[in-house]
């Protein structure tokens, strides 16, 4: 019997994304510790720079907070025209390597080079290709992790970043897994590791001794997950054209929000960028649903699913006006509102589905 194809995969992930290109772009940024979106007052990081994560600042962090912690920090207006632009130069350069990209958002992406269109046989010459391109294209850095599945390259990644390449090679896998604090395991978050400690979970090599109908006892279905992923098994293909899950998009107001007509003032600019993104994807959805975030951070959402699919926004607009009405049933000021779309069908899923017949 042939031996089955050891797979040959790359993820790229770019360094401190949104920072990097405003460091970038602004010279009076560089070497400072800036945070992109947000206030000194209000708001949330969308991302920072590594000066600033220094400190203890990232991504989704209370913008109030992260003053705290970093008293000296810069905030910086996101441009995600900008990030957008960047990152479509970037996947750019990986087409030139192989057509089996799989983009995970504006700044990673998982690549097959098994076979692929340079002739290299080295997945590690063509991670350092790359990278190389990347930067003499955008001034910019990214790590890269080169394995056999997509879960080794993701922790190979981020194992050595900013600038990075590390390779797990099958022989070495499961000894490398093995010594990994739990922590370090993509998919594994807080919550789960701090649960895993409790049942003196610290390392893979405490996480491979538990036999796997326990771990199901424990995790549920992820308990299966985490049983194959510690000993180097991961299944699953690149896949160059992921089907989104929703399409959505939100804002954080400059003050907070009581009057109903305010917030559907907002709610009616959201709807209408919502409907851009949708177009844009050429994507049609069902589920609508209204993300609410109070002042003191508590977060509700509240979803209607239609039987008819929705493409616009004069479609599902109504249905916003209802959800809104349910939750200001509570009188608490309003910072921040979401828009999403979900239960997707795209235009490639219709085609496939008529085919049938």
């Amino acid at each position: 019997m042939p031996q089955p194809t050891i797979r040959k995969i790359i993820h790229i992930d770019m360094d401190a994304f949104f920072a990097s290109v405003e460091q970038r772009d602004n010279p009076a940024y560089r070497g400072k510790p800036i945070a992109v979106g947000g206030s000194s007052h209000r708001g949330v990081v969308a991302a920072a720079s590594y000066e600033a994560r220094k400190y203890g600042v990232h991504s989704a962090m209370s913008s109030v907070r992260a003053v705290r912690l970093c008293p000296d920090l810069i905030f910086v207006k996101s441009r995600f025209d900008e990030y957008r632009r960047v990152s479509q130069q970037i996947r750019d350069i990986f087409f030139q390597y192989t057509d089996l990209v799989e983009p995970l958002s504006l700044d990673e992406a998982y690549l097959d080079v098994t076979d692929n269109k340079v002739e290299e046989r080295s997945a590690i010459r063509i991670a350092q290709r790359i990278k190389q391109q990347i930067f003499s294209e955008t001034q910019l850095t990214a790590s890269a992790g080169v394995s056999y599945n997509k879960f080794l390259a993701k922790v190979a990644s981020g194992f050595d970043k900013p600038d990075g390449l590390k390779v797990i090679l099958p022989k070495e896998a499961e000894i490398f897994l093995e010594g990994l604090p739990i922590e370090k395991f993509h998919g594994i978050g807080r919550v789960t590791a701090k649960k895993m400690h409790s049942l003196q979970i610290f390392t893979g090599k405490n996480l491979k001794e538990l036999p796997l109908p326990t771990l199901v006892r424990y995790f549920g279905k992820a308990g299966r997950h985490y049983y194959h992923i510690v000993r180097g098994q991961d299944r699953r293909e690149v896949k160059p054209h992921r089907i989104r899950k929703s399409i959505g998009i939100e804002t954080t107001f400059s003050n907070d929000i009581t009057h109903r007509n305010d917030l559907l003032e907002e709610l009616a600019e959201l709807s209408a960028s919502l409907e851009q993104r949708v177009k844009k994807n050429q994507a049609q959805g069902r589920t609508i649903t209204l993300k609410v975030k109070f002042s003191d951070f508590q977060q509700i959402t509240r979803s209607h699913t239609s039987s008819q699919l929705h493409s616009a926004s004069n479609e599902w607009w109504p249905f916003v006006v209802m959800l809104l009405d349910e939750v200001l049933s509570d009188p608490r000021p309003i910072r921040l509102v979401g828009l999403s779309l979900s239960n997707l069908l795209n235009e490639t899923d219709q085609q496939l589905h008529f085919d049938f017949f």
